[in-house]
């Protein structure tokens, strides 16, 4: 017998927020635009999760923007040797701190 194995499988400490930072966030996040050769880190928010949540593996990567597409940003991280696209929502990408003016 084969157990399926989800898209959030042993991922709880990594899509779990603090305390004081439980149930939806600011409406500043939603308004930020990313302009393409942004640096971007992608941090999933766990309190939105239906769309253009990226699998637990690219969590805490840094990537590019490199377009965008409907809601979400085409980013593209190095995973490995090679390059990945993603299409994330706005919600779990944040400015990389290296790069901040």
């Amino acid at each position: 017998m084969t157990l399926h194995k989800g898209y959030r499988n042993k991922s709880r400490q990594r899509h779990r927020k603090n305390v004081r930072d439980r149930g939806l966030g600011s409406i500043e996040k939603y308004l930020i635009d990313y302009e393409i050769n942004d640096k971007v880190d992608v941090v999933t928010d766990p309190s939105q999760h239906k769309r253009g949540f990226p699998h637990r593996r690219y969590h805490g990567l840094t990537g590019t923007v490199i377009g965008k597409r409907g809601r979400c940003y085409e980013v593209e991280v190095k995973l490995g040797n090679s390059k990945k696209m993603l299409l994330i929502g706005k919600e779990h990408l944040r400015t990389n701190r290296g790069t901040a003016k």
